[in-house]
C-alpha cells in the first residue's frame, strides 16, 4: 500500500505533513541545509564572501543517512560539459536517494542571473539591460528558455531575479538590479519570475530586502533607510513578484536594517512576508549569511547560536553548505515549521514522486546554447542599447570610409560580460579553458556589420572615432564592476576618460561608446562628443547590437533604467526625489542628471496626439483610462516608449514629484499610427503616510505622459481628481497599470 506522502493524488501539502510526521529530528534538520561539492577546491578568489574561510570538508557520507536538502551549484562551481554535468548530478542524486531511508532526492540550485551559469549557456544580458528595454513581455520569454535549460540537466531553482532598487549607482551590483524605478523593477522583474516558473523552475526573489540602500554604496554595509522608503521604493517589486509573479523563494539579504540583520528580521521574513503579503514558498539563506550573524554582525557567539536566531526570524534553508544548521539542538517548532515548507516545495517539483528519475531525459547530448536563445539573446541585447545623444553622426553615413576603433574594451569579450556570466563568474580562475560561446567583441561585430569599411587606430586618419569605455566586470574587487566592486565615484575607471579627452583632441568626430555595469559621469564631454551610446553588459549578442546601433540597421529603442550624471559626485540620487531633493538655490550643488531616467533617442520622429481621458474625477477605489495615439512621423521602422508618470502636488509627507507608474513600447512602422490605452486605478498612487498606513486620498493629481522623467520631456499632464474618503489599503491593492496598444 502507498502511503500518503507517496499518493500523487493528495494535495502537496498533505502529503509532505505526512512525511514530516514520519521523520526523526536529525531527518528534518537535513532537509534544511545544502552542500556544495567543490567549493574549498576552487582556484583563486571567491564566489561568495568568505567561500574559502567558511567552507569545510564534505562527509558526505555521514551526511546522507539523513537525507539532504539541497546542492548548491553543480554545474556553476566549475567548467564541465553540460551532458557530463548532468550525469554527474545524476550519479549524485542516486547517491543521495540510496543512502536516505524514504529515497528523497535533494532540490539542485543554480545562479541564472545572466542566463543558466554554466559553460557553454547562453550569455544573456544583465538585469540593468532588461531595464533599459521596457520589455517585461520579451524578459518573460528570456526566462522561460533558461528555465527550460536548467530544468533539462536537473537544477531545480533559480537563484534571480535580483530587485533590489538603485538608490547608488556607485554600489558594485548595479549592473545586477534592473533600475532605479521600483515600478519598472517590479514589472520586469515579475515578467522574468513568471518566465522561470513557467518551465517549472523556482524563482528566487534577491536580495530582501534593503541590500542596494547601503551606507557609502559599500557591498554588505548597514542600510538606514527610514519606512517609508523601505516601503514606497525598496519592498513593492518583491511583493509583485509574489503576487503576481507567483514566486516560490526569497533570499534574505546580508546587509541590516536600522541594526538587525535580514537574516534575523522576523519583521521581515515572517511578518510582512508570509502574514502580510502571504508568501507560501521558501527563505533562503544567502550564502554563508547565517554564518555572518555571528562572524560579522556580531548577534551571537556560535554558529548554533546563527542558526536558531535564523531559523526564528524565518530562514528555512542554510545555504551554501551545513556549518550552522547542523551544528546543535534547534527548536523543534521551527524545524518542522521549516522542514515543511522545504518538503512541500520538493513536492511540487515531483522530487516526492515514486516514479521520479534522476537521469534528465535528453541528458546524452544537451545544447545549452541552442539557435533560439542566441535569437533571444541577441533581440534582448538590441533592444537595451541607449542613444544617449547623436549629433547626426548617427547612423554612420554610406560616405563614411575609415573608422578608429579605439578604447580597452573596443576588442575585449569582457565588455559585454556581466559578474554573474559564467565566463567572469568562474572562467577566470580557470583561463586554461575556452570561453564556451561566442562573445563578438565591439570591433570585431563593427568589421562584420561594415565589411566595406577600413577600420584604424589613428584617430587624425579616420571620418569617425568610436571610443569604447567603461567596465570589466569582477568578483571582490577584481573588477571594476560587480559585486564587491564598489566605486569611490562616478569617475569612469581607470583613467579612462584621459583616451576620450585625447581623442576629442584630434578634431575628428567622436562617438562615444559606454560598455559598463553602471552610469558614469559624461559631462565633462556633453557637447564635445558627436554622438553618445550605452549599453549595459548586453551579453553575447552584445556586440553586434551595439554595431547594428552604430550603423543604423538597429533602430534603438532603449531607455535608461538608471540617471546618467553630469559630474562625478553629482549623485548618489536617484529621480525619486521630492522638491528638495531636486536643483534649488538652498544649495550650490546641482544634482540634477545630464541624462534622465527614461531618456533615449531613436532614428525616426514619433508625433503624440494630445491624450482622452475617460474620467478626470473618479473615487479613490476607481480607475480611469487614458487614450494616447502615436505615430511615426519618420522614414523608417522604430519603437517609441510612452511612459506614463505621476504628480502628486499634496500630500501628507514629502512625495517625489514625479514616479513611474505605466509605459508602453510602441512598434510603428513609417507613416504607422497606434493607439495606447492606460487603465490606471487610483491604487497607483497610494503612498505610506505618517502613521506607517499605505493610503490613498481624495484630491488633484496630474498624470504625465512624457518621453522621460525629466519635466522638459512631459508631453501632455493630465489633471484628474480623486473624490471620495481617504482608504487605507493593503495587500489587495492594484499595483499595475494596464496597458493596450491597438
Amino acid at each position: 500500500m502507498t502511503d500518503p506522502w507517496q499518493d500523487t493524488a493528495l494535495p502537496a501539502g498533505v502529503r509532505a505533513a505526512d512525511l514530516l510526521a514520519r521523520m526523526i529530528t536529525e531527518e528534518k534538520v537535513a532537509q534544511l541545509y545544502s552542500v556544495w561539492p567543490g567549493s574549498n577546491q576552487t582556484p583563486g578568489g571567491d564566489m561568495a564572501p568568505m567561500q574559502h574561510a567558511l567552507s569545510e570538508d564534505i562527509d558526505l557520507t555521514r551526511l546522507l543517512p539523513h537525507g539532504l536538502g539541497q546542492l548548491t551549484r553543480p554545474f556553476g562551481t566549475a567548467p564541465v560539459d553540460p551532458a557530463e554535468g548532468a550525469a554527474r548530478l545524476a550519479a549524485l542524486q542516486e547517491r543521495i536517494r540510496s543512502a536516505n531511508r524514504f529515497r528523497l532526492p535533494a532540490l539542485a540550485h543554480e545562479e541564472c542571473l545572466t542566463g543558466f551559469t554554466a559553460w557553454r549557456a547562453t550569455v544573456f544580458p544583465t538585469p540593468l539591460a532588461w531595464g533599459a528595454s521596457f520589455d517585461p513581455a520579451l524578459v518573460k520569454e528570456m526566462a522561460a528558455a533558461i528555465g527550460a535549460s536548467m530544468r533539462s540537466v536537473g537544477v531545480h531553482q533559480g537563484l534571480a531575479p535580483v530587485l533590489d532598487v538603485v538608490r547608488d549607482p556607485r554600489w558594485g551590483r548595479t549592473e545586477e538590479s534592473i533600475g532605479e524605478d521600483p515600478y519598472l523593477v517590479a514589472t520586469v522583474g515579475t515578467a522574468y519570475v513568471q518566465g522561470l516558473e513557467s518551465a517549472g523552475v523556482v524563482a528566487t526573489l534577491k536580495h530582501f530586502a534593503g541590500y542596494s540602500a547601503s551606507r557609502g554604496a559599500r557591498n554588505h554595509a548597514p542600510a538606514s533607510l527610514g519606512p517609508r522608503e523601505l516601503a514606497d521604493v525598496i519592498l513593492p517589486p518583491f511583493e509583485m513578484a509574489v503576487r503576481e509573479g507567483g514566486a516560490r523563494s526569497v533570499m534574505a539579504s546580508y546587509n541590516d536594517l536600522d541594526g538587525l540583520p535580514a537574516h534575523a528580521h522576523r519583521r521581515l521574513l515572517t511578518e510582512l512576508l508570509r502574514e502580510e503579503w502571504q508568501f507560501t514558498g521558501t527563505v533562503v539563506a544567502d550564502y554563508f549569511g547565517v554564518s555572518l550573524l555571528e562572524s560579522a554582525h556580531g548577534l551571537t557567539d556560535s554558529p548554533a547560536g546563527a542558526a536558531g536566531l535564523a531559523l526564528a526570524a524565518g530562514v528555512d534553508v542554510e545555504l551554501p553548505a551545513v556549518r550552522c544548521y547542523g551544528s546543535g539542538p534547534l527548536d523543534e517548532e521551527f524545524v518542522d515549521r521549516a522542514a515543511l515548507r522545504v518538503l512541500t516545495q520538493k513536492c511540487e517539483l515531483g522530487l516526492l514522486d515514486p516514479d521520479w528519475a534522476a537521469e534528465p531525459a535528453d541528458s546524452g547530448s544537451v545544447d545549452l546554447d541552442p539557435p533560439h536563445m542566441r535569437a533571444l539573446a541577441r533581440q534582448l541585447a538590441e533592444e537595451s542599447v541607449v542613444l544617449l545623444a547623436n549629433g547626426g553622426t548617427l547612423p554612420l553615413a554610406s560616405g563614411v570610409r575609415r573608422i578608429a576603433v579605439l578604447g580597452p574594451l573596443a576588442d575585449d569579450p569582457a565588455a559585454m560580460l556581466g559578474c554573474y556570466t559564467f565566463p567572469r563568474h568562474v572562467l577566470l580562475d580557470h583561463p586554461e579553458v575556452e570561453m564556451g560561446v561566442g562573445v563578438p567583441t565591439l570591433l570585431e561585430a563593427l568589421r562584420a556589420e561594415l565589411p566595406d569599411v577600413e577600420f584604424t587606430d589613428d584617430p587624425v586618419a579616420a571620418d569617425v572615432c568610436v571610443v569604447a569605455v567603461g567596465d570589466r566586470s569582477g568578483l571582490f574587487g577584481r573588477g571594476t564592476s560587480g559585486e564587491g566592486c564598489d566605486a569611490a565615484d562616478l569617475e569612469l575607471p581607470e583613467g579612462q576618460g584621459e583616451l576620450v579627452d585625447k581623442t576629442l583632441a584630434s578634431g575628428t568626430p567622436v562617438v562615444l561608446v559606454l560598455l559598463s555595469g553602471r552610469p558614469y559621469a559624461l559631462g565633462r564631454w556633453a557637447d564635445r562628443c558627436a554622438a553618445v551610446v550605452q549599453a549595459f553588459f548586453a551579453g553575447q549578442g552584445g556586440g553586434p547590437a551595439v554595431a547594428g546601433v552604430l550603423s543604423g540597421r538597429v533602430n534603438p529603442s532603449g531607455r535608461l533604467p538608471v540617471s546618467v550624471p553630469r559630474e562625478r559626485a553629482g549623485q548618489p540620487w536617484t529621480y525619486l526625489a521630492p522638491p528638495l531633493g531636486l536643483r534649488s538655490g538652498a544649495s550650490n550643488l546641482d544634482p540634477t542628471p545630464l541624462f534622465p531616467f527614461g531618456h533615449g533617442l531613436s532614428y525616426t520622429t514619433y508625433d503624440w496626439q494630445a491624450p482622452s481621458v475617460d474620467d478626470t474625477a473618479f473615487p479613490t477605489d476607481g480607475e480611469t483610462t487614458l487614450r494616447l495615439t502615436v505615430r511615426n512621423t519618420g522614414e523608417r521602422a522604430g519603437t517609441e516608449v510612452v511612459q506614463l508618470y505621476l504628480h502628486d502636488p499634496v500630500g501628507k509627507v514629502a512625495r517625489p514629484v514625479a514616479r513611474l507608474v505605466g509605459y508602453a513600447r510602441v512598434p510603428l512602422e513609417a507613416g504607422a499610427s497606434a493607439e495606447v490605452h492606460f487603465t490606471v486605478p487610483a491604487d497607483l498612487a497610494a503612498y505610506t503616510g505618517p502613521d506607517g498606513d499605505r493610503i490613498v486620498e481624495p484630491g488633484e493629481l496630474e498624470l504625465r505622459l512624457g518621453a522621460s522623467s525629466a519635466e522638459g520631456e512631459v508631453r501632455y499632464a493630465v489633471p484628474v481628481t480623486l473624490t471620495g474618503p481617504e482608504r487605507v489599503v493593503g495587500r489587495e491593492r492594484r499595483m499595475r497599470c494596464e496597458v493596450r496598444v491597438k
